[in-house]
């Protein structure tokens, strides 16, 4: 894949991972303050599994954006649109629906 494709994919990636992490960010603070007022508190399990579920969404795009930094550093090092363990040419079409994959689909699947 041509490096500036590749890098347009991986920063609209990011920009799309970035603001899902803000909303959902936002989401759990809202939660949380939620929480804290007075007032009917006759479902408190109701609460704090909307935290944890923004919590574990939020730790997740937090991990995509780290996958994302790795394939900017592939880049960087010559090394984007090849399998990190086996090193095979990774097709355009996994990189395009996949900007940050380091797997080819049949080594993805054998995790």
């Amino acid at each position: 894949m041509d490096e500036d494709r590749a890098r347009s994919l991986i920063t609209a990636e990011r920009n799309r991972v970035e603001k899902l992490l803000a909303d959902t960010t936002g989401a759990g603070l809202d939660d949380r303050a939620a929480a804290n007022e007075p007032g009917d508190m006759s479902d408190p399990a109701q609460r704090l599994t909307a935290e944890q579920g923004d919590d574990a969404v939020a730790s997740s795009l937090r991990e995509r954006l780290e996958a994302l930094d790795r394939a900017e550093a592939r880049i960087a090092a010559g090394t984007y649109g090849f399998s990190v363990r086996s090193g095979v040419p990774i097709p355009d079409a996994r990189l395009v629906a996949d900007p940050a994959a380091e797997l080819t689909v049949g080594e993805a699947a054998e995790n």
